[in-house]
């Protein structure tokens, strides 16, 4: 049959840079653009602003240049930049990511690169004009870079699993949009909320069966807590930060917090902090008997609310309880004496149980409250390892009055992922007014990107009767940055 699945390989080679070696050809007088970016500053009294790292590792500029209107104002010179090029090849680059100004309207400049880079042997060929065709040469060049970062590392993933299945299964894997897409076809810029995403698609469509249709996603892990919204259709954001690094790619929208049952809990000049800095699974928390720290799974075993008799005895042979339940409550005694105030040891746990809660209920707020929704009218769906211990007291934080624990809900992100539909996105950008007269090619361009993605289900297997589409157009007041998405139906 078929074979679904997620991974977080992507994302980890991102987090900790491990991603493959890439060289950048930009138009001349473009070096540092994606390094200056839009010069935002997060921290606003920041002395010493710290720039993200860079994914590409070097820079070639090629001499070209077309105008907006699509003059070509210094034309493309492939032989003075080939030499450079082909040098980074013979120095083990074999990532290339092309980004020209206004490419994403007049691509021939690209398209002839492109070719002399596949002639030369690159294994990974970025191209802005295919990967991001939008609009701005930062958020364009950067997803460009992310692409010819990652891609390389998920298809030698890709192609181990697909080695090890043998020609038998169909083999999909599951994108940041929440869409299954076949492994062949899986590219770096879709694959960062891989796992998570499987989680969204999960909790809505457990949440149907139950009868619900506005829900939020409340994932605990051991290391971070993950929360989205869903209110009668997916939240998809196409602008995202992840890393420090900007990527235009449908992703559904989810807030991560550094709250998990791993966050080792700290108690610094009188005041109680749970995380952001995780025990992981080695050592793991203190009740593991790996000597790891007193972490939040410690104070609900201090609590009561783990039972030692339903851990399974993992913990080594002739054992009888698998949680250490005396360390736990050796630890919390002593750090109920060190704070001296009479608070007994159970009153302590419940301290940093309440912190925990609070930092995850924020969270939720977050994606709904803070963005004018009525978090009391939504079912709190409930799910990762962790999720079951603070889920009634996340709900009482919130006013919310329904809790869903699905019985699937250890493994929900991959019962969601069996749940998930096949996918595919294309987006242009289209500079016109949105008046009567632009109808002819705004249809024009929604037929094309409709054709496009009709072909690449066509190449799955998949009937045009079988595919359901929505075009969506993202809008903006003219003079303003921010577009607005907007179904286009007729």
């Amino acid at each position: 049959g078929d074979i679904k699945m997620g991974t977080t390989v992507a994302t980890n080679a991102l987090l900790e840079r491990k991603g493959d070696r890439v060289l950048l050809l930009i138009s001349k007088g473009f070096r540092d653009a994606l390094r200056i970016a839009y010069q935002a500053r997060p921290d606003i009294f920041a002395k010493e602003i710290i720039l993200p790292e860079q994914l590409y590792e070097r820079v070639i500029e090629i001499n070209e240049r077309v105008r907006a209107d699509g003059r070509v104002e210094r034309l493309l010179d492939i032989a003075a930049c080939r030499p450079a090029i082909e040098q980074a090849k013979a120095d083990g680059i074999d990532a290339v990511a092309i980004v020209f100004m206004h490419a994403w309207k007049y691509p021939d400049h690209e398209k002839a690169v492109a070719k002399v880079c596949r002639k030369l042997g690159f294994g990974q060929v970025s191209v802005s004009h295919e990967v991001s065709p939008l609009i701005k040469l930062v958020g364009r060049g950067d997803t460009t870079v992310v692409d010819a970062y990652l891609s390389p590392i998920l298809s030698r993933y890709v192609q181990r699993v697909a080695g090890e299945l043998g020609a038998g299964p169909r083999l999909m894997f599951m994108m940041s949009s929440g869409g299954l897409t076949a492994a062949d076809m899986f590219q770096g810029k879709d694959a960062l909320l891989s796992g998570p995403a499987g989680g969204v698609v999960g909790m809505v469509e457990t949440a149907k069966l139950a009868g619900f249709d506005k829900v939020i996603g409340f994932d605990m892990g051991g290391t971070s807590t993950d929360v989205a919204h869903y209110d009668g259709e997916y939240e998809r954001a196409f602008d995202t930060e992840v890393a420090g690094v900007r990527i235009r790619a449908p992703m559904m929208r989810i807030h991560t917090v550094a709250a998990g049952g791993g966050s080792i809990l700290h108690y610094e000049a009188g005041r109680f902090r749970a995380g952001p800095d995780s025990a992981g699974a080695n050592p793991g928390p203190a009740a593991y008997r790996r000597g790891g720290p007193l972490a939040v799974t410690d104070a609900n075993v201090m609590l009561g609310k783990l039972q030692p008799d339903f851990f399974p005895a993992i913990f080594g042979p002739g054992q009888n309880e698998a949680l250490d339940v005396d360390t736990v409550r050796k630890k919390f005694t002593a750090l109920a004496a060190e704070i001296g105030d009479g608070r007994s040891p159970e009153a302590v746990a419940e301290g940093f149980v309440t912190i925990g809660v609070e930092n995850m209920a924020n969270a939720i707020k977050k994606i709904s409250v803070q963005r004018g929704y009525d978090v009391t009218e939504y079912l709190l769906n409930c799910f990762g390892g962790a999720g079951g211990q603070h889920a009634c007291l996340v709900a009482d934080a919130l006013g919310m009055e329904a809790v869903l624990i699905h019985p699937f809900s250890g493994l929900l992100s991959a019962y969601g992922i069996g749940l998930s539909s096949v996918f595919a996105s294309r987006q242009q950008a289209l500079l016109k007014p949105l008046a009567e007269e632009s109808r002819p090619a705004i249809d024009e361009l929604i037929a094309t990107l409709k054709r496009a993605v009709i072909a690449e289900f066509a190449a799955q297997g998949i009937t045009e009767s079988a595919v359901s589409s929505t075009p969506v157009l993202q809008i903006r007041y003219d003079g303003t940055d921010t577009a607005l998405p907007v179904n286009f139906e007729h």
